[in-house]
């Protein structure tokens, strides 16, 4: 089966994500661990992300970014029985 450039690019991309939410993962662990409260993390996870994409894409994406989080919450994308990695 041959694959596009578009289909390598999808697998790529899903390599980072999944590479990323790893790193996350044993970020998130290392804090809780080291008597961090869970909000805290969060709080600071988001800062930091947040700060990244204004700086190298502006508060639109930033904006759009927060946007598409929002109805990930709202539509349950979250919540621990849906979890997949």
């Amino acid at each position: 089966m041959e694959h596009t450039a578009s289909d390598i690019d999808a697998l790529v991309r899903e390599e980072k994500r999944l590479t990323a939410v790893e790193s996350h993962n044993e970020a998130w662990a290392e804090g809780l661990s080291a008597g961090i409260e869970p909000d805290i993390i969060a709080e600071a996870a988001l800062a930091t992300a947040f700060a990244e994409l204004l700086r190298t894409n502006g508060e639109n994406a930033a904006l759009a970014l927060l946007d598409r989080m929002r109805d990930k919450v709202i539509a349950g994308e979250f919540e621990e029985d849906r979890r997949c990695h």
